[in-house]
């Protein structure tokens, strides 16, 4: 049995993610497909609207075989760390390709890019240092100066395009850590990454249908999501009488930014520069969580990047606890029975050991994660939901489909 490897949010799973899933077992020719899923941060450093049980589900019911955990370390990441962690992962679990969705739609300029990089790489670095000082937050120092060193070698890959961008550190990734992986890449359909309007037709991105959950209800997004994922989530919100959103952590950061000297906040990870002056003055300022971000976003830091160690200090994840970063296990969040076989069959050869549930022998090598799930459970507002999502890692197995 071959697997393919996917990685994914699915913040929640819609009807883009079920083409990329389908698209990426048919252009493999693969029996198997792998998900590495982010658990309750998120890579743009917000919370997941529901669980990462209840994403889980939602793959599992869309056809995904198998779905792993990316952890707090890799998942709350700028781009190269996500990748490379995931891509570890997919190794690690014996998967011999890997599909992932860009603007471009062909893997042949990604690999062209990278080689043309691995030779530029001083080059390349000088220039995003001069953007960076020029005021330039870092993604767009490192499209600009992709942009002017291809006005003199002109290679067909735009990498100002986030998806572009992101499949670029997977084959980067691929290249350096696991190249019995092959590359594969499917053009993105309709609706673009950051868009926030639902389209009229029938694939959106995740951030529109969130915000017109946010907003509206969930009839709105029917169209846009697998009739499973709509169940799940009207499901989800009986359960625990909510959605995970920043604002509902707001009381928690206010308090941590605020309690915090500044010499404590410069030990978190990515608080850096003199930042910490900046978020300090905000909290005192702000009544809520998009007030602050108002307060605190400039050219240099991108919202994504404030969000991120604003979750960094949530989580209370130090810069030393970010040092070498190696994925130690494989965290199992469900599986189909055509799953179930491929475990069976192949988990003796996986690299890394597999976790299924968490015991108190495994809480050292989890700690970050674990820790990320009970922050991400202080964001519910009723007591009881509280408590059963705090417990969640320990009680709740892996989600199973025959």
């Amino acid at each position: 049995m071959k697997a393919t490897g996917i990685v994914v949010e699915y913040n929640p799973f819609h009807n883009g993610h079920l083409l990329h899933a389908t698209e990426s077992r048919k252009i493999t020719n693969n029996e198997i497909l792998v998900a590495v899923m982010s658990g309750p941060f998120l890579q743009r450093g917000e919370p997941s609207l529901v669980s990462k049980w209840a994403r889980a589900e939602m793959a599992l019911k869309a056809g995904v075989d198998i779905v792993i955990e990316l952890p707090y370390a890799f998942a709350a990441q700028h781009a190269t760390h996500f990748a490379s962690g995931a891509v570890r992962l997919l190794d690690a679990i014996g998967c011999d390709s890997l599909c992932f969705g860009s603007e471009d739609g062909t893997v042949e300029p990604f690999i062209e890019r990278m080689n043309w990089r691995k030779e530029n790489l001083s080059l390349l670095d000088e220039k995003i240092k001069f953007f960076n000082t020029e005021g330039l937050s870092y993604p767009a120092a490192v499209a600009k100066s992709y942009e002017v060193l291809n006005e003199q070698n002109p290679l067909s890959l735009d990498l100002s395009l986030p998806n572009n961008m992101l499949g670029l550190q997977y084959v980067e990734a691929i290249n350096q850590y696991a190249q019995t992986i092959k590359p594969y890449t499917i053009k993105r359909q309709k609706s673009g990454y950051h868009e926030s309007e639902l389209h009229t037709e029938k694939i959106s991105s995740a951030t529109s249908i969130r915000k017109a959950i946010f907003e509206s209800s969930l009839p709105e997004i029917n169209d846009h999501l697998p009739e499973t994922t709509y169940q799940i989530l009207d499901q989800y919100y009986r359960q625990f009488g909510q959605y995970h959103h920043w604002e509902n952590y707001w009381p928690l950061l206010q308090f941590k930014l605020l309690s915090h000297t500044h010499e404590e906040l410069r030990d978190i990870y990515e608080i850096e520069e003199g930042i910490e002056y900046r978020l300090t003055d905000a909290a005192k300022i702000s009544t809520s969580f998009s007030d602050f971000m108002k307060s605190v976003k400039t050219k240099r830091y991108t919202w994504t990047r404030i969000q991120r160690m604003l979750t960094h200090l949530l989580t209370h994840t130090k810069k030393e606890e970010m040092i070498d970063l190696n994925p130690s296990y494989i965290r199992l969040l469900g599986m189909n029975k055509n799953g179930r076989a491929y475990l069976n069959k192949h988990k003796k050869d996986f690299s890394l050991p597999m976790i299924s549930r968490v015991g108190r022998e495994d809480e050292e090598m989890l700690s970050l994660d674990l820790r990320a799930n009970r922050i991400y459970a202080m964001g519910l507002q009723n007591p009881m939901a509280r408590k059963k999502m705090l417990l969640a890692d320990f009680n709740h197995p892996p989600v199973m489909l025959d």
